[in-house]
């Protein structure tokens, strides 16, 4: 029998900082609930809006996995190992910290907000060799699918980290209905709704609900709107 953890959209933490609009599903800067820690290594899920020409300067990172997902506009992005380019919408980007590292993010467009999804796990091996990676996805894969986007394997789909993860995202015509199965024992799965309505199994899911679930090998995704979403399985001990 599986077990859930709801997290209704209207309970996140929220920050307003006029340069950026912050939800935070678990406990993050100011924002501190005692019972949304972590799910398993999955320790932040930051709902950003960057407003046009801000961002965030230079800060370090060390023993993180951080995955970027941009989900409007444009993020530039600096850090200390040499890397600058810049993620759009339909990009992931993935930083080993291992470590340490240094980066900075900012929207470069004045007249656009950039808004996105950061992302961080707790890795399966400390201190490594700091890395980076980013990869355009094709959108077309994610229509009534689950598309990888990222897995603890180089040569898979999508980007890779020092983790037992898969992430996939989907995007679901009304009615749809498909199967995820467990890719690893004892892992977990966190289900975030970018947009839309779903259901698993018997649960409801409405826009930007998430919903943690362990003790399962197959789940049942039914679309009740057209939906997107972002599956995250990892492992549940750190």
């Amino acid at each position: 029998m599986a077990t859930t953890v709801l997290h209704k959209a209207d309970t996140r933490g929220h920050a307003d900082h006029g340069w950026l609009n912050a939800y935070h599903s678990f406990s993050f800067a100011s924002w501190y609930n005692p019972d949304r820690i972590q799910f398993g290594v999955l320790r932040v899920l930051n709902d950003d809006t960057i407003a046009g020409g801000m961002g965030f300067g230079t800060h370090p990172h060390d023993n993180m996995e951080i995955i970027t997902i941009p989900l409007e506009g444009d993020l530039a992005h600096k850090d200390s190992m040499g890397n600058e380019s810049t993620i759009k919408t339909g990009d992931v980007q993935v930083m080993s910290a291992g470590t340490g590292i240094k980066h900075s993010e900012f929207n470069p467009n004045a007249d656009q907000q950039t808004k996105l999804f950061q992302i961080w796990l707790f890795p399966k091996t400390k201190n490594v060799t700091p890395r980076y990676q980013q990869i355009t996805l094709d959108l077309t894969e994610q229509k009534n699918n689950f598309a990888q986007i990222l897995s603890p394997n180089a040569n898979d789909a999508g980007v890779w980290i020092h983790q037992d993860a898969w992430f996939h995202l989907a995007d679901f015509d009304a009615t749809f209905s498909k199967n995820y199965e467990i890719k690893k024992e004892g892992n977990g799965l966190y289900v975030f709704v970018i947009s839309g309505a779903i259901t698993i199994d018997d649960q409801e899911l409405e826009t930007r609900d998430g919903l943690g679930i362990t003790d399962f090998k197959t789940l049942e995704f039914t679309a009740t709107t057209d939906a997107k979403f972002l599956l995250m399985e990892i492992p549940m001990e750190q």
